[in-house]
């Protein structure tokens, strides 16, 4: 899109306490994440998330990745070192060794959760405002998602639409963990879904309901 560049990615596992239906215990979901990512040095996986008392809320969430992360970038670029390596190993260390300005994260989402903003009682204003004035998002639109007349219609929305990136998916994709978790519980194939080596642990561990592996 020629206005932003991207350094890097971070995935942050929900907390237990966060009450979702089919929500497996976060040391899974951290162990599923490692085994995942093994081989992608640009996605990295973050447990501050896991490791609070509760959940928090999504605005927490990314002010907190965006002060570790600029804070990592001013002591290297200042040779002080007084930030808390287990805090930042999942920042890549090219980023960290690297002058590249104040970071800025942004939440990667899909156009089902933007709409989502629209609930009544689900998002604080003030919540959304933050996340959107100050962070952004990159929405993965969907061929059932009218994502710019929902942004057109909300005025907290509209107010930060610079702050929003749409990035269509040409080639329709209808893959959702919703729909890996009913083919888990019903014994049937997720091979090319996720990576193998999840899959053999989720059946390893019995998550998500699954208990005889697809042959």
């Amino acid at each position: 899109m020629g206005t932003h560049e991207v350094v890097g990615g971070v995935v942050s596992p929900v907390h237990d306490t966060y009450g979702k239906k089919d929500l497996e215990l976060s040391h899974h979901r951290i162990t599923m994440l490692k085994v995942a990512l093994r081989d992608h040095d640009w996605v990295r996986l973050s447990e501050w998330e896991c490791r609070q008392e509760s959940w928090s809320r999504t605005r927490q969430v990314l002010q907190y990745h965006q002060n570790q992360v600029n804070a990592a970038l001013n002591s290297a670029n200042n040779n002080c070192f007084d930030v808390n390596e287990s805090d930042t190993s999942w920042i890549p260390e090219y980023v960290k060794n690297n002058d590249v300005g104040p970071v800025k994260v942004k939440l990667l989402c899909g156009a089902d959760l933007l709409e989502s903003f629209g609930t009544p009682g689900l998002w604080a204003d003030t919540d959304i405002a933050e996340i959107v004035g100050q962070h952004g998002l990159v929405v993965i639109t969907r061929a059932s998602c009218n994502p710019n007349e929902f942004i057109y219609n909300s005025d907290i929305l509209t107010s930060y639409m610079a702050n929003i990136m749409l990035v269509t998916e040409w080639i329709r994709n209808e893959i959702s963990s919703t729909k890996i978790r009913r083919a888990l519980r019903r014994s049937e194939s997720v091979r090319y879904l996720i990576p193998d080596n999840v899959i053999d642990y989720i059946y390893e561990h019995n998550l998500f309901g699954s208990k005889k592996r697809y042959v």
